[in-house]
């Protein structure tokens, strides 16, 4: 009884001497695969390594400072890119065509007595007139052609205080007329017809005459001097009288639209 003691004693010592050794070896083994300023933080060095592997995104700024940044920006390529100004095409007029004659001339004096030079065929197209238009003037003037009762319908007169231009600008009943039917109309000018003028600046001096069948509405301003771009810029042919002589196109009664 006292022997089985003694060995069961001896075989504990044994057994225990045993896990201790199992146990060194394992934590020796644990120690050495972990670097030594890791051992103490293993589970914040692999999360912070996990999220070093995320993709990276740059935060966007907000605020007033932001948006003043962006507005001074803005000015500053404002600034190096200058808006471009639309400009008037200022080229020469070209010369006046042919001799003066009086079947091409036209005049303003007032709402009752001036001319307009229009197509001298029934039908023709006023782009088509350019060659061979004549000069219409009011009832009681001395010009060969007249214009039809109530082919006016309204008419205001304007004058630059420099005496640079005088113009007329109105509104007219295309029924009235021999016109092309739907007629968008054309531009006289020192060119078309030959020897056309105006008698307010004389032969070669700038003018411009728009006639708008379509529009109801008529224009003319006659130049003191050649080559006025300024006030007579004959480049105006497709703009329209409202662009070319802005004036009155509206009446008591009556509009052009």
């Amino acid at each position: 009884m006292f022997l089985s003691f003694n060995l069961f004693i001896v075989l504990a010592h044994v057994i225990l001497a045993v896990a201790r050794r199992s146990t060194n070896r394992y934590q020796n083994l644990v120690a050495n695969s972990i670097p030594a300023d890791q051992r103490h933080n293993e589970t914040l060095a692999t999360r912070t390594s996990l999220q070093d592997k995320k993709p990276q995104h740059r935060s966007r700024k907000t605020g007033a400072k932001q948006v003043a940044r962006l507005q001074k920006r803005s000015r500053l390529a404002s600034k190096s890119t200058p808006a471009r100004l639309s400009r008037a095409n200022a080229a020469p007029t070209p010369q006046p065509t042919g001799p003066s004659s009086v079947s091409t001339t036209v005049h303003i004096t007032s709402v009752t007595d001036f001319a307009l030079l229009l197509p001298a065929r029934d039908g023709e197209l006023i782009s088509d007139s350019e060659s061979d238009a004549v000069a219409y003037g009011t009832n009681g003037s001395d010009y060969q052609n007249t214009f039809p009762a109530n082919f006016i319908t309204g008419a205001s007169i304007s004058e630059a205080s420099d005496g640079s231009y005088i113009q007329i600008t109105g509104c007219l009943d295309p029924g009235k007329f021999h016109f092309a039917q739907d007629d968008a109309g054309g531009q006289m000018d020192v060119r078309f017809p030959n020897g056309a003028k105006c008698t307010f600046g004389g032969y070669g001096a700038s003018f411009i005459e728009q006639v708008e069948p379509s529009a109801n509405r008529f224009c003319l301003r006659c130049c003191a001097s050649a080559n006025d771009q300024v006030n007579c810029n004959s480049h105006n042919d497709k703009a329209g009288c409202p662009v070319a002589v802005p004036g009155v196109y509206d009446f008591d009664g009556v509009s052009c639209s």
